[in-house]
């Protein structure tokens, strides 16, 4: 009994370990991914509206926001050109 609570709390301790660590690199994650759609986001925007749209996305809490609201109201705030 005491090797399975040693166990269970061995494999607690990992999960969380593993989830600090992806939370730590979530904001990372995002950027790259904006980054990556950055040139796309030109094309169909226009340089200074494509940029922007981008560098809002990119920051986590920001991006997280804007796609809400953008979501809700079901319009970009930088529309297609």
């Amino acid at each position: 009994m005491a090797n399975e609570l040693t166990r269970s709390a061995l494999g607690r301790w990992v999960s969380l370990r593993a989830a600090r660590r992806a939370g730590r690199a979530a904001p990372w994650i995002g950027a790259a991914v904006a980054a990556y759609l950055l040139r796309d986001t030109i094309r169909r925007k226009g340089f200074v509206r494509g940029l922007l749209d981008t560098t809002l996305n990119a920051l986590p809490v920001i991006g997280a926001l804007k796609s809400g609201i953008e979501t809700v109201r079901d319009r970009d705030f930088f529309p297609d050109r």
